[in-house]
Formats: structure tokens, sequence, C-alpha cells
């Protein structure tokens, strides 16, 4: 069986977990979420546990058991603790501020980029270069995130541009001088 799995999801307090036929809706302190889950999976809730079982051993209905018991622990994690992505600006003059619920980027255009938050995401900046993008759905958070470093890519000889705190971008040589 997979590891991920068999391993049973523990339902905290606070949170409501409510199975209507194959739907599964979590609604917790931060908002609620819902997931469709596969006929081939099934699941069953009891002593504050969700335990995922699969119908065969086929390597479709293999993947899709960690799958889905994947986004329902994403889905009470995110309604409980919620989730956040942390986006770095640089270059010469970039910026960012918050403004109620838009982001406005300053980052080499014309003009300033603003950026409003969808419903369920806020936005951050701790400092002038840094955003932290903030919802209960991992999803939405990653995609928000996403669309925010598609603004402005990073370029690789001085590495301006949006790019995630973790990236690691790896410079390339400029031009030598010739003898």
């Amino acid at each position: 069986m997979s590891r991920i799995g068999r391993a049973p999801i523990a339902i905290p307090a606070g949170v409501n977990l409510t199975v209507d036929g194959q739907n599964i809706t979590v609604k917790g302190p931060k908002g609620t979420l819902s997931c469709t889950v596969d006929t081939t999976i099934s699941f069953k809730v009891e002593n504050n546990e969700i335990v995922f079982t699969r119908s065969s051993e086929h390597k479709d209905i293999r993947a899709k058991h960690g799958l889905y018991r994947a986004l329902v622990a994403n889905m009470v994690k995110g309604v409980t603790t919620g989730f956040e992505k942390s986006v770095i600006i640089n270059g010469v003059g970039y910026k960012a501020q918050v403004n109620g619920n838009k982001l406005i980027l300053n980052i080499g255009y014309s003009h300033p980029c603003e950026v409003v938050a969808p419903d369920g995401i806020t936005f951050e900046c701790p400092s002038a270069t840094e955003i932290l993008v903030k919802g209960f759905d991992k999803e939405l958070v990653g995609q928000t995130a996403a669309n925010l470093k598609a603004l402005r890519p990073v370029e690789p000889y001085h590495a301006y541009g949006v790019r995630y705190k973790t990236d690691v971008v790896v410079l390339k040589e400029g031009k030598k001088a010739g003898k």
C-alpha cells in the first residue's frame, strides 16, 4: 500500500468534516474547503481520523490513493493554520507595497503593476522587497505566487526580477573585455 495513502489524517478540535457521498467538506476557523474524491477510493471517518482505502492495486488507483489523502490533509491544514509563500523582488528601484487588498509593484516597467488579491488571499510586505502571500487554500496560494512571479521573470545576468524566496538563481557570466 501507499505509505502516504494509508496514513490516517487527524481531525483537530475546531474542524468540522462532513461527508456527502464522495464529497468531503472541511470547515475550520480560517474558511471552508471541499473536494470530490474519485469513486475508486473509499474513506471512513472514525475517532476523529479519516482513513483512505483503495479498491484495487492498479497503477492509476494506487496513485489516486496518495493524491486524495494528500489533498484532504492539505485542506485540514489550510483551515487550521493556513499556508504562505514568500516572494522576493530584486532590482534597482524595485519595490512592493500593500494598499487594502491590492498589491502595488514597481518592477521596472513605466507604470506600477497592481494585483488584486483573490478571495481568501492576503498580501503582506514585511520589507519593500519581500511579499508574503497567505491563505487557507494551498492551490490558490501557489497560483497567486506564480502569477506574481510571471509579472517579471528573473533575468540571468543580474538576477533582476520576481522569484520565490527558495529559488536559487544561477547567474550567467557577462561579456569579457577584449585584449
